[in-house]
């Protein structure tokens, strides 16, 4: 009997050790399937890489078309001799009619009544010279006429005439037949026929031209002084 006892007990004891051997087992495995995550995982985050944005380099925002003043002078050089050439020639046409550019009334034929029946009295009148001169500041003009009121001088200061050199009148017209000095100003006269002269008025201190006059020499004496 105390055999059997004995036998049971290392039985049981037995039993106990196995199962205690299988639980430690059980729990190391589990232990070691316990995902973690690797540091190295950790570490590396899915970052963007910042975009280049595209611009414009300095070559080729130097490279932008523009219009150099060289180009621009060049182009205006080129236009203005033929354009020049057309005035003056209009300018002499007129002047054999006694008259300038954008104006009715001619030396020798108009009447200065007549011109201030159309045009209102002038803003400035005045004895100069040979005679009377009445300026229409608005529209550059001045008439220079008798005391018969009978004109004798077109004076026009047109802003177009201002860009015409000796040069580009010389160009065109020749020679004048005379040059004479008043003051600062240089006088530029051409028989343009019996009856008329045209004169181009240049200060020296510009170089181009200030007005113009068609004259009619003939009528700047005073057939009615008294």
């Amino acid at each position: 009997m105390s055999a059997q006892i004995k036998f049971l007990a290392a039985t049981i004891l037995l039993t106990g050790m196995i199962g205690l051997a299988g639980c430690s087992s059980n729990n190391e495995q589990a232990n070691s399937a316990t995902p973690t995550t690797a540091p190295t995982e950790t570490a590396v985050t899915a970052t963007s890489e910042p975009e280049v944005s595209p611009s414009t380099t300095p070559t080729e925002t130097a490279s932008a078309a523009t219009t150099s003043p060289t180009e621009t002078n060049k182009n205006a050089a080129d236009a203005n001799p033929q354009y020049s050439a057309e005035q003056l020639k209009e300018l002499l046409v007129l002047a054999k009619k006694g008259k300038v550019p954008g104006v009715e009334y001619a030396a020798h034929t108009g009447l200065i009544d007549e011109v201030e029946a159309d045009w209102g009295k002038p803003d400035q009148q005045e004895s100069a010279g040979k005679g009377i001169y009445a300026t229409y500041t608005d529209k550059h003009v001045v008439f220079g006429f008798n005391k018969g009121s009978l004109i004798f001088d077109v004076r026009s200061s047109d802003t177009a005439l201002q860009k015409l050199t000796l040069k580009q009148i010389e160009g065109t017209l020749g020679k004048p037949d005379d040059t004479t000095t008043n003051g600062d100003d240089k006088i530029y006269t051409y028989q343009a026929n019996d009856q008329y002269q045209l004169k181009f008025i240049i200060p020296s201190s510009t170089g181009t031209v200030d007005h113009i006059s068609v004259f009619s020499e003939q009528d700047s004496f005073n057939n009615m002084a008294g």
